[in-house]
């Protein structure tokens, strides 16, 4: 396999003393905010002084061993600020020119089995390999298919908002069970479609104001403080035709409460 490194040198990248960054966050999904066009921002804003070097090669984890390459970012300068308890170090950063037809698409195999973010570059570049170079930039209208769906509360709203046509045709023409994982909890709640009703429709309403009239997770977002719903997931559990009967919905939706035991651990109502 070719590795990483040989193509970035062919296309002009000259790295001198540089890091890898190996981005991850449950809190605030590197990919997530890659979609949205503040990846630089995001890696920009660190707990610690991670990159005491010339330049970093951004990778994001897609998955346990391949990662998609962001760019090379040549750093600028760093300030240290505090606000309170609070202490962050803010890097000036710019794109090494000359990368926009690699950024998104490379995919990079590279076996991490350690959980240090910040490599010393020279240690680990060779072991960076190319698993496939994507025909397109990937972006958040991507859509892999019902049974990978699992997006954050910040890419539904960027879908609907956009009104990407991958998704809303693809959620547009089934109606199904749903789950809504809370990841600062972990609790669940496992929602249906009505009758006539798309997946697309119900989510709509969850994006415009984070809980769709459905009482349990109106009375949480009234409860806690500031915009909880960003801590939302949403999965497809099981997809539905249509006009499948509201007793055979439910009867599905009950199924997955069972399961998942969202009426004892979750947010479904008893």
């Amino acid at each position: 396999m070719i590795k990483l490194i040989d193509i970035l040198t062919v296309a002009g990248a000259q790295l001198n003393s540089y890091k890898i960054h190996c981005a991850t966050s449950k809190e605030d999904p590197p990919l997530q905010a890659f979609f949205e066009g503040r990846f630089k921002a995001w890696q920009e804003y660190q707990t610690q002084q991670n990159f005491k070097c010339d330049e970093i090669i951004s990778l994001i984890q897609l998955k346990e061993d391949h990662w998609l390459f962001v760019g090379i970012y040549q750093v600028l300068g760093v300030k240290h600020r505090k606000h309170g308890d609070k202490s962050w170090y803010e890097y000036g950063t710019k794109p090494f020119p000359g990368l926009d037809h690699l950024v998104g698409r490379v995919i990079v195999q590279f076996r991490k089995r350690f959980s240090a973010a910040y490599l010393i570059g020279p240690k680990y570049i060779d072991k960076l390999l190319v698993a496939g170079i994507r025909d397109k930039r990937m972006v958040v209208s991507d859509f892999t298919g019902y049974n990978s769906v699992n997006i954050s509360f910040r890419i539904l709203r960027t879908l609907v908002r956009k009104n990407i046509p991958q998704w809303k045709d693809a959620l547009s023409n089934v109606g199904g069970i749903y789950l809504i994982t809370d990841t600062h909890t972990g609790k669940m709640f496992v929602g249906s479609t009505s009758t006539g009703e798309s997946i697309w429709h119900q989510w709509v309403s969850f994006a415009i104001n984070g809980h769709a009239e459905i009482r349990p997770l109106r009375r949480l977002l009234s409860h806690e403080e500031g915009d909880y719903q960003f801590n939302f997931q949403f999965s497809i559990l099981e997809i539905c035709d249509l006009n499948s009967s509201r007793d055979y919905v439910l009867g599905r939706e009950e199924h997955w409460k069972q399961a998942l035991l969202s009426h004892v651990f979750g947010y479904n109502e008893k």
